[in-house]
């Protein structure tokens, strides 16, 4: 995967028809999207559970473009391999999950996957400072993790101190959490080039009626025209 900063939809499946991973699937990229975003979940580091990596190995053949795989556990190291052989093209951690998140990065290269790590409302970017040499994206948490279809709390701060920290480093910024025609413009002026959005893509369309997900995806995308990206 060849990096750019050109603004990226990645559509979180959490807001897909679980009975219909791979149309689903299909149906985004169809439709527009440039990633797609797998939020996998323990019921420990957050409250809810969701796709281990044998779900996500069967997500793997439908997708085409990126598969985002955004690992919202604790511990990590020991997933990191039973992910890459999923066939994740970009895995992140928290950097909350553990005590060790320089070797976690490392690990998640050594495997062949990029590295991202995510940063938690409370947490600032001051926190990663230090690790941008060893990460590909920093995905920037705007709302708890744990529950699609939560209110947007504004990070715009934060995302600009990022941007200016990264510099001309090849890391992209991912926002997570709320992102909708409101409020990716926001985003996107603040510097972050790929938005996770799962309820904004998702609703009111279906397998059947595809076209809904590509008229969410434009919406969200023509919103950020203008931007800084």
């Amino acid at each position: 995967m060849s990096f750019d900063r050109k603004i990226k939809i990645a559509p979180s499946i959490l807001s897909a028809d679980f009975a219909n991973f791979g149309q689903e699937i299909q149906a985004i990229e169809a439709q527009g999207a440039d990633w797609v975003h797998v939020d996998v979940m323990d019921g420990h580091f957050v409250p809810n559970l969701t796709f281990g990596p044998q779900a996500v190995k069967a997500f793997r053949p439908h997708v085409k473009t990126v598969m985002d795989v955004h690992l919202m556990i604790a511990p990590v190291d020991p997933y990191i391999d039973a992910y890459a052989d999923a066939g994740a093209d970009v895995l992140t951690a928290h950097f909350e999950a553990g005590p060790h998140i320089h070797r976690t990065l490392q690990a998640i290269r050594g495997a062949g996957m990029k590295a991202g790590v995510a940063l938690n409302p409370g947490t600032p970017a001051e926190a990663v400072e230090h690790l941008l040499d060893l990460t590909d994206l920093v995905c920037v948490m705007t709302v708890n993790p744990g529950f699609g279809g939560q209110k947007f709390i504004d990070m715009t701060a934060k995302i600009r101190r990022l941007r200016s920290m990264i510099g001309d480093r090849p890391v992209h910024i991912e926002i997570d959490g709320g992102v909708d025609p409101v409020t990716a413009p926001l985003v996107a002026e603040a510097g972050a080039d790929v938005l996770v959005a799962g309820s904004a893509v998702f609703k009111g369309g279906s397998v059947d009626t595809p076209e809904v997900y590509g008229e969410n995806i434009r919406k969200i995308r023509s919103a950020t025209e203008g931007t800084w990206a």
